[in-house]
């Protein structure tokens, strides 16, 4: 396209766009919903951290397979699960993503390669180990990719499987998401290495480090290590340096912040502010076509929330099913 200067088309850009809108404004409908008292269960949001998923994402499809964390909605919607069921599982309600057994931290969507949200920490990183070699054996060019936070990045699972996707040269890529803190705790505090690369190099593979506040930095450098992987090159660790917006989880004090800093990264460090001014100053996108994606989002998420708070409940009857994988 003349006089487009990212490696995107214009509809990349806009679906980009739509992906990470779809993604703030349902966290953000989440963080009203549930200080109401409308939610059961506990939430963790992913609002500010949009770029990372979505320019990761980007370059996958339906086959290739993740593994997300207790903060997953934004995995989720980025790797293509259906927003109103994800709705109504999150509101513990029938025609859930998992027909509302599975709430906010264990939402589901095999169909769509999204192995699932993860209460357990670092948990999802052997589970992508075990995918990836599915993946090598089929010799279809998927990956599987793991996403932990920085607590996470401190657990042995993760650890052994950096070893193990070395080891057997994997298909694999594990992202970090480092926002700062592990929980309530700064990653200065509980990390010895000053980047989490560093660690990569341990294990026998390379490391990148993104800017995760810039979409089209992750976006770059995910579509790399991707190739890479696809044609056999093994795995890689990719940190993504991001904020996140809300508390660990939803209730969460957040007396650990520095004075100002909220308001500091939302004003600064927002990715979506960053991809907008970036895409309207090039004139390759104008402000009106984002708005009338704004306004299809907002109307998208309403309709997500009435159909939940619709929906019935499960059943006693329902209690024994899906214990077993049925073949």
């Amino acid at each position: 396209m003349a006089g487009n200067p990212f490696s995107l088309t214009k509809g990349q850009l806009l679906e980009a766009y739509r992906k990470m809108k779809t993604i703030r404004e349902f966290e953000e409908r989440l963080h009203v919903d549930f200080g109401r008292g409308d939610i059961p269960g506990f939430v963790h949001l992913y609002a500010g951290e949009e770029a990372s998923a979505t320019g990761i994402m980007a370059h996958l499809g339906d086959g290739d397979r993740i593994a997300s964390t207790h903060r997953g909605h934004g995995h989720c919607i980025a790797k293509g699960v259906d927003v109103i069921e994800m709705m109504k599982e999150i509101y513990g309600k029938k025609g859930g993503s998992c027909n509302g057994k599975g709430g906010s931290m264990h939402i589901a969507d095999l169909s769509k390669g999204m192995m699932g949200a993860n209460g357990i920490l670092g948990a999802g990183a052997p589970l992508v180990c075990g995918a990836a070699l599915a993946a090598k054996l089929r010799k279809k060019g998927e990956v599987a990719i793991s996403f932990v936070g920085d607590g996470a990045s401190n657990q042995g699972t993760f650890l052994e499987s950096l070893n193990l996707a070395a080891v057997w040269n994997l298909p694999t890529i594990f992202v970090v998401e480092n926002n700062g803190y592990a929980e309530s705790t700064s990653r200065d505090y509980g990390v010895a290495v000053d980047s989490y690369v560093d660690r990569a190099a341990g294990f026998g593979m390379p490391g990148v480090t993104v800017d995760g506040t810039d979409f089209f930095a992750v976006h770059e450098a995910a579509g790399e290590i991707i190739r890479r992987a696809r044609e056999g090159g093994g795995p890689t660790l990719l940190e993504c340096k991001m904020v996140r917006f809300h508390g660990h989880f939803e209730g969460d004090a957040q007396t650990y912040r520095g004075p100002g800093e909220l308001e500091d990264i939302r004003v600064n460090k927002d990715c979506l502010k960053k991809f907008t001014a970036e895409v309207t100053e090039s004139g390759v996108i104008a402000a009106s076509e984002l708005k009338a994606i704004d306004d299809e989002v907002m109307e998208l998420i309403e309709k997500a929330v009435r159909e939940a708070k619709a929906a019935p409940l499960p059943t006693l009857a329902d209690l024994t099913t899906d214990v077993y994988v049925k073949y």
